[in-house]
Parts: C-alpha cells; structure tokens; sequence
C-alpha cells in the first residue's frame, strides 16, 4: 500500500504577499505541532466535498449534484457517506436535508436513500453504525389538531408543528433501505397545560420526558421547528444515542438497545426506560429544575462522545455556540463528563456535572463567536480541531488552547473567493479530521494536486514531514515516457534498482484509475492509457527502495 504523499517530501509554497493579505485558504501552520491526517468539508455553497492536508491542498474531492445536507463522513472502506440537500419546499428551514448518499473513492453513487416530501424530511446529521446501518435524524410534521390533542398550548401552535424521529436504516439495492429501528419525540412527551390529556403531569419530576410546551411559539418562523435536533452521535459500548437539541439548548441520550415497540414505550432496552431520556444536560429550565443562572448550553452543536484510547476518552465534547448566552454572545468549546453508572445515569437534578472538565474560548471571549452550525473534535495528541461554521475557519489549537493551523474555507456559492478580499457566504456545517494513519485511505495514494484557490494565493510557509520511515525513489533510477503521452505509457527501472511492488496513477481530482497490487518480478512494465481523457495525471510507484511520484500529461 502507498503512503500519502506527505511522506514523500516536504511541502512548501513561497509567495511575496504578507501575513495580513491572507484571506483565505492556509493562513498558519506549525510544523511539528499538529496531528499528522487530513481534514474532510463540504462547502455549504456548492456540491463538491473536499478532502485537504495540513498545507491546504486538496488530496481528494466528491462531486454530487446536492448542496450539504449537512454532515458528511468517510467511511472504514474509503467510501463518503453525505446527506443531501433537496430542496424540500415543506420543511424549509435550515439545516435541511433529504436524501443520504455513499458514494465511492472514484466518484460513483453507490447508494442513495431518499427521506423528504410533506411529511417528513431528513436533516442535519447522520450517523453510520458498526453494522453498517445508518441513523438519521429526521423532521415529522403534526397538524395543529394533533398538537393541540396532546396538550399543546394552542396560543402556542402554529399550523404545523415538527416533531423529530431517529430511524436505523439498513441501506438495500442502490436506492432502497429497511428501517429497522426507530424513536419518535413524539411518545415521550409531559405537559402541565392541559389535564384532560393522558400526557398531562409534573414537568419538574419528569425528566426522562419532554415538555411540550417549553420553547413553543406562534411564530411560524421559529414555531414550526419547536425542537431542532443538529447533530447526532453514537456509543457502541453503550448502545446509547446522542442528539443536540438546538430550540432547548440540550444535549439528550437515549437508549438504542430497545426493539422499535419498547423505544416507544417507558420499559425496555438495557436501561429499563423504553424510549424516555436516559440523560439531558445544558439547560435545566427546559424540566422545571432551575433558572436561568443554570443554563450551561446557547445554541449548542456537534455534541459527540470522546472516542477511546483519546484524552478524555467516552466524555462527550460540545461547541457550544453561546448564541443568546448571559452576559453575552461568545462560543465556547467544551467537555463534560456524564455521571453515568453501567447503563444508567445519575438521577440527581439537575442532571450534573456542574462544571467542564475542559474549556476553551479563544483566550478571549469576545474574539470567538459562531453564531450558528460549527463543530469540535478531540485529536489523539491533545489537539483539538474545530470549525467556525459561519466564517467557514477551520482552526487546531493545542490542549491549552494555542493557535496551531488555520484555513479559511476559500469557496462561496458563486465560485472562489479573490484572495485579500474579505471572505462572505463562505459556510461550513463542519470539518472532520482523519489521521494518515485511517483504514479508509488504506488502499488509496492521497497524492496533493493544488490548493483550492488560485495557485499564487498561498502566502505562508507550510514544511510538512510526517516522519514515516519510507524512502523516496531515486527519480534518475525510474524512467516514465513518453510524456506526454497519448496510447501507451512505459515506466523502467534501472538494473540496479528492486522491482516494482505497487504502480498506481490517480487523475486531478483524486480518483483512482489504475492500480496494479499484483506486479511480480518486472522492472519494465507498459500500460494502455487510450481508455483516459486528455490532462494531467500523477503516476506513484513503489519498491523495496521507497516511493515516487511524477506527473504525465495524456493527451
């Protein structure tokens, strides 16, 4: 297998323009101090995801004809699984979805699932589970009859009012898919409004149940989407889920151990609780159990548990955006650890713990504030990678928060920002970092092929060496001719040199076309390129003596 080209040689771009005309793309790299891997986005404003290095330039990228839907994630076997945005013109709000897709290393949709019409509609987050089936989150609409039947305060409802459901969906064929599990909001409800429903009782001594008339509106802008669920995780030790609740400004865990009849019910799964909350934490006031003193979370995203074998392992980290905080809008990135015992939480109320076990906000709290989408996430070395999704910066700090790597997402709706000028509607949901060392790039040659915006744009100094223990090639023992070339291309070794082990040749975007693992004893080998478009190729090869890379034209 051949290693990313970051482990060829070091990489490093000189241009005249100063630190202050940096715009966009890289803006800070520490060699040495950051996480050796690559960071995975989907510009909000277009349909292509990319895959970068640390020096900014692209590895990877997936074209699809959908915007973000939002979240996307590259799988063990190397494949991109992305949610799709279809325009749903009933569930029009943001962070819409609709359709789920995987789609391969060289670009092909190997399966899509569509979840969107009047009813309901995908959104925001997906989730891949260990047996390869997916979660979603999902928006259900409810009529006002249907609000109001439960208790909901009719000064209170709008016309519509959506709820969410989670489905565990087995993907089947390219575009069909067997909902095995599923949760719905909707049969875990308390109110205290109206006392001829059955749901009717103490909010403050109901907990594990959601109230249905804390966060409700008649304003059809907010009303509608009374809960908004933005992020979705997964503990398979547990069996446990994971969601944010945007509107109630909480994180919440269920239990997914449950068959589909006992996640509607109060008994069952490991837990014993059926379907209710087993956990929520951030804002007490949504269960009556305390003020606005005791608010932890404003507006909060990308609540995920901390992986094993990573500082602050199986505690879950927040980006806490702090839109409406007291005292005053600014983000926050935090972590909390659950008072969790077997399969069950501590019931003590409010639900702690009351304080983090780790903060950071930019040294400076006025200085760091998203507003909206944005992400975190723990690297093994103590860094921490994070995304200020409106600004569309992607930024990796240390453990004490100092500024290691910056990137400005260089891409808006209507193509490449100018360097120097000042970066608008360059939004991203999240970026997502994968080590080199990741299965999914196993069988794969991460080859860099430019950075995103024009080729002079790059003002700052990136010397990248990963350290892996492989020698380059001697490029005056290989001979790769013609080039260009147009029907066949020839690549020798000298006499002196070991034989062949992998030959491989990827195109400018990242796809593989030909890779040749099973090479015996040659040092000469001839291959048909007829088959392949006109325009720049990287050709990679390896033997005994190390790796190479070099580029051809095809014409």
């Amino acid at each position: 297998m051949l290693k990313s080209f970051y482990t060829l040689f070091s990489l490093i771009f000189f241009t005249t323009n100063s630190l202050s005309q940096i715009t966009i793309g890289l803006v800070q790299h520490n060699a040495g101090t950051l996480d050796d891997g690559y960071v995975l986005f989907a510009p909000l404003g277009g349909t292509t995801t990319f895959l970068i290095d640390k020096c900014g330039e692209q590895v990877k990228t997936w074209p699809s004809i959908y915007k973000p839907g939002q979240s996307c994630y590259i799988l063990p076997d190397g494949t991109l699984l992305r949610a799709g945005n279809t325009n749903n013109s009933t569930f029009n709000a943001g962070g819409k979805g609709g359709i789920i897709e995987k789609i391969n290393w060289d670009g092909t949709v190997t399966w899509s699932y569509t979840i969107s019409d009047t009813t309901e509609c995908q959104h925001h987050d997906i989730k891949v589970l260990p047996n390869g089936n997916v979660l979603a989150i999902v928006w259900e609409s409810k009529t006002f009859a249907e609000a109001v039947a439960e208790g909901r305060n009719p000064a209170l409802t709008t016309t519509t009012v959506w709820s969410e459901k989670i489905i565990e969906i087995q993907p089947v064929g390219a575009t069909g898919g067997v909902i095995v599990w599923e949760w719905h909001l909707w049969d875990h409800l308390v109110q205290n409004f109206d006392n001829t429903k059955s749901n009717f009782g103490t909010v403050s001594s109901s907990p594990q149940l959601v109230n249905l008339n804390y966060s409700a509106s008649a304003n059809t802008t907010i009303g509608k989407d009374w809960i908004h669920l933005n992020s979705i995780d997964y503990n398979a030790s547990l069996d446990q889920i994971l969601v944010s609740s945007h509107s109630f400004d909480e994180i919440w865990i269920i239990d997914h151990s449950t068959t589909t009849i006992q996640a509607a019910g109060h008994v069952g799964g490991n837990s014993g609780k059926g379907g209710d909350l087993l956990y929520r934490w951030g804002n007490p006031q949504a269960y009556e159990n305390g003020n606005v003193a005791d608010q932890k979370l404003f507006g909060q995203h990308n609540a995920t548990w901390i992986e094993s074998d990573l500082p602050y392992q199986n505690e879950i980290m927040i980006f806490n955006n702090g839109n409406g905080r007291t005292g005053g809008n600014y983000s926050t990135i935090e972590i909390i650890k659950t008072p969790v015992d077997g399969f069950n939480y501590t019931a003590s109320l409010p639900y702690s713990p009351s304080s983090t076990s780790w903060i950071y906000n930019g040294n400076n709290e006025n200085n760091f504030y998203a507003q909206n989408i944005s992400g975190a996430q723990q690297l093994s070395n103590g860094n921490v990678i994070f995304c200020n999704g409106p600004s569309g910066i992607f930024t990796e700090i240390d453990s004490l928060g100092n500024l290691l790597w910056k990137y400005i997402n260089p891409l808006s709706p209507t193509g490449i920002i100018t360097q120097s000028a000042t970066p608008t509607q360059n939004l991203a949901f999240r970026c997502s970092f994968y080590p080199s060392s990741f299965a999914g790039f196993a069988s794969h040659t991460l080859i860099p092929f430019g950075i995103i915006e024009n080729s002079n744009s790059n003002s700052v100094i990136c010397a990248q060496n990963i350290g892996i223990n492989e020698n380059q090639i001697n490029e005056n023992s290989v001979r790769v001719y013609p080039n260009p070339a147009k029907q066949t291309l020839y690549i020798e070794l000298d006499k002196n040199s070991t034989f062949f082990s992998q030959i491989e040749i990827v195109d400018q975007l990242g796809r593989e076309i030909y890779n040749n693992f099973e090479l015996k004893k040659q040092n000469s080998i001839a291959i048909d390129i007829s088959k392949y478009p006109s325009g720049l190729y990287f050709v990679s090869l390896k033997s005994s003596d190390g790796l190479l890379t070099k580029k051809v034209v095809f014409e």
